[in-house]
């Protein structure tokens, strides 16, 4: 990723490799899975004197070297990274476990852990607010782990793992921003557009009529919930995929990004509106138009105020060396954009994003031609990028529970609902021009990833979703990020050997 290459993925191609770095994978795949994973949930009765965070570096530590694990062997087979440390996340998640491991138990039920903390802290008891927010069927279990001698030091890697994550994601996006283009961006502004809404508005369609037709006994509100949770894009897996292709200043790629932006905002519009009908039965049109002007207001102020407030900042670090002051500038500037995007309503990565596109080296003029610096901001965030953004992804995969899917019912509803979304948003390619790759931008706007998850756990806690509903939409959420990698890198194959 970005270059950055670890010494034995190079060495990985030389005679006798294999056999000779087999002893080695075995004993560390042991070592970093009971250690980093079971040091954190070992009852003792010894009085423990060392550093409260060793456990934390040990665990994150351990879900990097798998995510090294799953690029590597993703790598080895030609298919991009991403897709190996998803379905390592997967596989890790589910045999650790299956194991009775105690951290990925809590890793695996991602945010809502934190919610139930949250309602634990204004006033509910642990009990109460764990079978509120979770599954009858882990609930126990997680009252029980959180109440044991380690919950408080479980709790606090999961959320280590879940910021690093985060932070993983906006430095993706933010890279993806860097390399690519204002104007480029301007000129396929017409097809991002369309292709948003084409995105968004087909895959609801035939997900109200096929959830309609499929489970009569629904209510319409349910109805309408799945079909907003079928409209979400997640743009995290596409520019992933993207990178490692080399195919970010393409025209398909600024289609795909501008759709996504557009389509985070319709979101928010659609979600708005159909809670409103859930919870007031009605549509609150002053929360819509608060949400469409907040959204301008922020994408407008971003592009017109930020290169004058940039400007200022670096020249009051004239003083410090050009790398320190790359470094710094940047990572306050997309950390303040990530942050004031979700202070509207818009997720941190259209921040992350939007910050991409406005910062550049040509800043940076007190210390001379940008061209003629030692280091460029890719450079300087490029290594924060490569560590962190696989923690993204594994920790997405552990938090795919296999269990869910052995009700036939489920897998029923699950492949038509992946059929809809799939088909939905292939469609919306065809918004795309003529002499563009419509195939390759519909299958970018294909994943859901957590952006579906986040619409589907809302419409959980709003009762409109059942346990059996929510398991099939997140079977359809898994199958459409775990599909994108390769259909994008197949798409773009044939259109080079063409």
């Amino acid at each position: 990723m970005l270059g950055v290459m670890p010494e034995f993925l190079r060495i990985s191609h030389m005679p006798g490799y294999a056999m000779n770095a087999t002893p080695f994978i075995i004993g560390s795949i042991l070592i970093l899975t009971f250690s980093p994973f079971t040091a954190a949930t070992a009852e003792t009765n010894i009085v423990y004197h060392g550093d409260p965070i060793a456990p934390v570096i040990l665990s994150v530590t351990g879900i990097l070297f798998f995510a090294l694990l799953g690029r590597f062997i993703a790598r080895r087979l030609g298919q991009p990274s991403v897709l190996g440390e998803l379905i390592v996340g997967i596989l890790l998640g589910n045999i650790l476990f299956y194991f009775g491991v105690d951290l990925v138990t809590i890793l695996r039920e991602g945010t809502a852990i934190f919610n139930m903390v949250e309602q634990t802290l204004q006033g509910l008891s642990l009990e109460q607010s764990a079978r509120k927010v979770l599954e009858p069927d882990v609930s126990d279990s997680v009252i029980s782990i959180m109440q044991g001698p380690q919950g408080t030091q479980l709790l606090q890697i999961a959320q280590t793992v879940d910021v690093f994550s985060r932070y993983g994601v906006i430095f993706l996006l933010f890279l993806v921003g860097l390399e690519s283009s204002i104007e480029e961006m301007r000129k396929v502004s017409s097809d991002s557009l369309r292709v948003a809404v084409i995105g968004m508005l087909c895959p609801i369609l035939l997900g109200f009529i096929a959830t309609y037709l499929l489970i009569p006994e629904l209510s319409v509100n349910a109805d309408m919930f799945v079909a907003a949770t079928l409209g979400a894009t997640s743009v995290g897996i596409t520019a992933s995929v993207l990178k490692d292709l080399g195919r970010l200043q393409s025209k398909e790629t600024n289609i795909i990004l501008g759709a996504a932006v557009i389509d985070d905002i319709l979101g928010l519009i659609i979600l708005a509106i159909v809670t409103g009908i859930i919870v007031s039965g009605s549509v609150v049109f002053d929360e819509i138009l608060s949400i469409v002007a907040l959204s301008a207001l922020f994408l407008i102020s971003a592009f017109l105020l930020s290169p004058h407030l940039l400007k200022f900042a670096i020249y009051l670090v004239r003083y410090m060396d050009v790398a320190e002051a790359k470094l710094f500038i940047s990572f306050i500037f997309v950390m303040i954009l990530a942050w004031f995007a979700n202070l509207v309503g818009l997720a941190t990565i259209v921040g992350a994003y939007a910050a991409g596109l406005i910062l550049h080296d040509a800043y940076f003029t007190h210390w001379g031609d940008h061209l003629h610096h030692r280091l460029s901001i890719k450079d300087l965030v490029a290594p924060l990028e490569a560590i962190l953004v696989p923690i993204f992804f594994v920790l997405m995969g552990i938090q795919v529970k296999l269990e869910a899917f052995l009700n036939i019912d489920v897998i029923i509803i699950a492949l038509v609902l992946m059929l809809v979304a799939i088909f939905g948003k292939l469609v919306s390619g065809r918004g795309a021009r003529n002499g563009v790759n419509r195939w390759s931008v519909g299958i970018g706007m294909m994943p859901r990833g957590e952006v579906g998850l986040i619409f589907a756990s809302i419409g959980k806690s709003l009762g409109v979703i059942n346990a059996d509903l929510f398991s099939a939409i997140v079977l359809m959420i898994i199958i459409t990020t775990l599909i994108t990698p390769p259909l994008l890198k197949y798409s773009f194959s044939r259109e080079a050997s063409a």
